[in-house]
């Protein structure tokens, strides 16, 4: 599954993946697991591979996620192949930026302590003792927290509620369709969840494709031979491109039963499904095959590109991939995700595990290993060339989606000998990935690695540790940070590299200014900034320029700060790079605060914020949010104000470190605080300031614009308040709503039961209901707001 973040209609970021494809089924266990989530905080699904436990899980934190005002977030687990990262990744999949000097668990547990989310941990078999260790950590620290875990076996924690998921029930009973159905096929069979998944996934690759009474007996056959696992419903249903189902059916009785994989002890669940990975294997091409062996060294997804460099060579020339993707895709072994950017791709685990066992057992897996490691070292120098230029929201968006392959190919680098230089230089280009995404900390324990092996170049040794000195500050750790600027500074002058040289002054000047001493600071930043100019180097210049103009608004030179921030621009300008430019706008709005131009100081806020929210940069949002409640206290407008400071508490919690980076900053936010408190005195200000707290991030940032959030007028209030139903579904709606059954529906309106079945099904799914008295109660308000 794909981890695109998505908007809710309440303006909430959300970390749940979009569908790829329909929802099938299992109502009933949707509803229980629903209803153990409101009485127990811990719930694990289990069951074996194939059986839908992650889809499942999904469902539910959808129908739920009107309850947990703090989101529902999707951890993935199945790639992580380094327990230590564990919380790491969950803070990463709750967009949190790890505190310096603070454990990622204890982070992660101070962050949850007062919000009220639900947190999907996926795929926990192989880390199952670090997952239960953490869930019951935070679930301890955190009363408004849930857990919804997959695995499959129980994880053995306190308060942890075990889901058995089962397979998909044969129709008619299980024995009647090992049968060959006979009466089995009869009333009811059409509604089946798993003939309902056979028929909806047939449709996708034979389009009119329907159950009749000649292929009755044949289809339930087919999904008792299956044992009713979902993942083999949908594989087989794949082959109905070439196939009858009658010839499909007879493969599943011959084919399958020769192959090698009815092993002692292998479960016979386990034993169908790898048997059916086996057919789906043997009817691929042999190119294909071979792609698919390749294609499984990738973590998470995949585009054209990346399979194009890693899994071309021997067998298969780089013009053959597209049509072997294509072939892949028919077959349901790779699934197509559609992003802004372009098309992905993702292999199901299951299938990727059997493909890295076929990749080993070829003997190919080490060569692969190393193209994925290459094309990836050269992904981060790609991205590195482009940073300080007009496409970095589209770079960050790419690398925050090949995270996992970014984290692999580290791992792979460091996994073997002599391969620390490269991993050192990866992890130092993927330096403003690690900032602007929500990695500081393993960016910091990447760095840590490289910088302790030896073997490394001094110019990378030289960039790293000024790369890490930076995250070191991001994250407060101010000691860590000198200790190694010092090291970075014997680097470049035995070097005689100026551009070392020039980054120790700068983030030597960071400290300073941490620790008051703005006069040494702005003269650091001077050095660096003449440093970089000698070096011909942008972004170091860019940086020295805004750090200077806020060094010299602090000491109140406001024609140095504004001479500053205007080159800073002009640079910006001509590379048409726009995150340096926001932290400039918003380096100048400070001065021109303090000199009373509220109205020039709150629209650089906006314009900075503007785009530090496109880039998902929260120490940067955090910064132009500060700036624009210090305008509204200087403006009058208090309650603003507060309600802004209350934005900042959740941006600061999730960053991880108040004004990161800016800590000499932390006098004007408390003189704001004073102010607005005196004015709306203590009751109203910790009103507002609640107000504030309590709004969704994507509501936040859109009041801290001052976008427009009131009510929808004319065309627009319609939109609002359009139904999410069809026309006929809102007829079945008022049905139900009369008492009606679905049988009485059907007769009503001259249609089958079965389709009447279908149609309220499908309202309860849309309207995330689980009951018909909920949709009564939905169709009573709509009559009484006149919708």
């Amino acid at each position: 599954m794909t981890t695109v973040t998505t908007s809710s209609p309440g303006g909430r970021l959300d970390g749940l993946p979009a569908e790829t494809t329909s929802f099938v089924g299992r109502r009933q266990e949707v509803a229980e697991v629903r209803s153990l989530l409101s009485a127990s905080r811990a719930v694990t699904l289990t069951g074996v591979g194939g059986v839908g436990k992650t889809r499942l899980a999904l469902r539910v934190g959808r129908e739920v996620r009107r309850a947990f005002r703090d989101g529902v977030w999707l951890v993935e687990l199945a790639a992580l192949e380094t327990p230590g990262l564990l919380a790491r990744v969950v803070a990463e999949a709750l967009r949190l930026h790890e505190a310096g000097g603070t454990p990622p668990l204890r982070q992660l547990a101070e962050y949850l302590r007062d919000r009220q989310c639900l947190i999907i941990l996926d795929n926990c078999e192989q880390l199952a003792a670090e997952c239960a260790e953490l869930a019951e950590a935070l679930l301890r620290a955190a009363p408004g927290l849930r857990i919804l875990a997959t695995s499959r076996h129980v994880l053995g924690f306190p308060g942890e509620c075990a889901v058995p998921v089962l397979p998909l029930p044969a129709p008619g009973g299980a024995e009647d369709a090992a049968e060959g159905a006979g009466e089995g096929a009869g009333e009811g069979f059409d509604e089946a969840d798993a003939v309902r998944l056979f028929a909806e996934r047939a449709r996708s690759v034979v389009p009119g494709f329907a159950v009749t009474d000649a292929n009755r007996e044949v289809v339930a056959a087919v999904i008792a031979r299956l044992d009713g696992l979902p993942l083999g419903i949908e594989l087989a249903a794949a082959r109905l491109r070439a196939l009858s189902p009658r010839q499909l059916l007879d493969r599943l009785d011959g084919g399958l039963r020769v192959l090698d994989s009815r092993a002692a002890g292998v479960a016979p669940r386990h034993r169908t499904l790898r048997n059916l990975i086996e057919w789906s294997h043997a009817l691929c091409s042999e190119e294909e095959r071979l792609l698919w062996h390749r294609a499984s060294v990738f973590a998470g997804s995949l585009d054209l590109q990346a399979a194009e460099s890693v899994c071309c060579g021997t067998v298969i020339g780089r013009e053959d991939v597209l049509d072997l993707v294509i072939g892949l895709v028919d077959k349901s072994v790779l699934i197509r995700e559609d992003h802004a950017d372009g098309v992905r791709y993702r292999m199901l685990e299951t299938l990727r595990q059997y493909g890295l066992e076929r990749l080993r057992e070829r003997g190919e897996e080490p060569e692969l290993r190393e193209r994925h490691r290459g094309y990836y070292r050269e992904l981060a120098a790609r991205f590195r060339a482009g940073a300080f230029g007009p496409d970095q929201v589209a770079w960050s968006a790419r690398l925050q989606r090949e995270h996992a392959n970014l984290r692999a190919a580290l791992h792979g680098c460091f996994a073997v000998p002599g391969g620390a230089a490269d991993g050192l230089s990866m992890a130092t280009d993927l330096l403003y990935h690690w900032i602007t995404g929500y990695y500081p900390g393993e960016g910091r324990e990447w760095l840590r690695r490289g910088l302790a092996a030896g073997g490394v170049p001094e110019r990378v040794r030289g960039r790293a540790l000024w790369a890490a000195a930076w995250l070191a500050l991001i994250q407060a750790d101010v000691p860590g940070a000198a200790a190694l600027l010092g090291r970075c500074r014997a680097v470049g002058e035995r070097l005689g590299e100026v551009s070392l040289c020039a980054y120790a002054d700068l983030f030597t000047g960071m400290i300073a200014m941490w620790e008051g001493r703005p006069d040494e600071a702005a003269a650091c930043y001077e050095r660096a900034r003449q440093g970089h100019r000698r070096a011909g180097d942008a972004t170091g210049l860019a940086l020295s320029l805004v750090r200077l103009t806020l060094a010299w608004s602090f000491l109140g030179r406001a024609r140095e700060a504004v001479e500053a921030a205007e080159e800073c621009l002009r640079v910006c300008e001509e590379h048409e790079e726009g995150w340096h430019r926001a932290y400039a706008e918003t380096a100048l709005g400070v001065e021109l605060w303090r000199q009373g131009e509220l109205g020039r100081a709150g629209e650089l806020g906006r314009r900075g914020l503007d785009f530090t929210r496109r880039l998902g940069d929260r120490p940067g949002v955090g910064l132009t949010v500060e700036l624009l409640a210090w305008t509204a206290a200087s403006a009058g407008r208090f309650r603003r104000a507060a309600r802004l400071l209350g934005v900042l508490d959740g941006v600061w919690s999730a960053v991880g470190a108040p004004l990161s980076g800016f800590g000499h900053l932390a006098g004007y936010h408390e003189g704001c605080e004073r102010v607005t408190r005196e004015a709306l005195g203590e009751a109203g200000f910790l009103a507002e300031r609640r107000r504030g707290a309590r709004l969704p991030y994507g509501e936040a940032l859109a009041y801290a614009l001052e976008e427009p959030q009131g009510e929808p007028q004319g065309e627009e209030r319609s939109a609002a308040c359009a139904s999410p139903l069809t026309r006929r579904e809102l007829e079945i709606a008022r049905l139900v709503a009369r008492g009606l059954t679905n049988k009485e529906i059907a007769a009503s309106l001259v249609i089958a039961q079965r389709t009447a079945e279908g149609h309220v099904e499908r309202i309860l799914t849309k309207l995330g209901f689980v009951s018909r008295a909920q949709i009564a109660g939905w169709v009573g308000e709509r009559g009484r707001t006149g919708e």
